[in-house]
């Protein structure tokens, strides 16, 4: 009877370090013969937005994976690589508000800045999991409040950290 239950408790106890080695407390789902990620600089093919914004948006990358994944990031021939561009950087008004009068054209009582990223990833372990698709959210501001130049910045990073996370979450989470 001891023999049984340790050979039950052994048997368990190897099953669980065995699943660790591939699925994480993150959500990461890497299989634990990748090691490396190569992230390519996004260029902004756009020419709107603030001067660093690609910059921002590959360093938020890398940040991103350094964190959340025990990946190491190299600078070329990695085990996974995405590469992309910021493909849309566009400014529209959402909510009209009626002026009220007949001579005054209607106002925007919210304005939209939506950016799109378009995204390439490939694993070389296995290519189910490659992708070539397009990520894009969005913020709105008030423009009776403050104008784009004031709250850009803070808006980008706003979008950027959700596209980073749908991007992550494409990709090594496979969700």
């Amino acid at each position: 009877m001891k023999l049984i239950n340790k050979l039950l408790i052994t048997v368990f106890c190897i099953s669980i370090f065995c699943g660790c080695g591939v699925y994480s407390f993150t959500g990461v789902n890497i299989s634990p013969n990748i090691e490396t990620i190569y992230i390519e600089n996004f260029f902004n093919d756009t020419g709107q937005g603030p001067a660093n914004i690609s910059q921002l948006f590959t360093e938020g990358l890398k940040d991103y994976f350094q964190q959340n994944t025990s990946l190491r990031i190299v600078s070329q021939d990695g085990d996974l690589s995405l590469s992309g561009a910021i493909v849309g950087y566009n400014v529209a008004p959402t909510a009209p508000v009626a002026s009220g009068d007949q001579n005054v054209p209607d106002e925007a009582g919210l304005m939209r800045l939506t950016i799109t990223v378009k995204a390439e990833y490939v694993n070389i372990e296995d290519d189910e999991f490659d992708f070539n698709r397009s990520f894009s959210f969005y913020a709105d501001f008030n423009p009776r409040q403050t104008t784009l130049t004031a709250v850009e910045n803070e808006l980008v990073d706003e979008i950027f950290e959700q596209i980073i996370l749908d991007i992550f979450n494409a990709s090594v989470a496979n969700w």
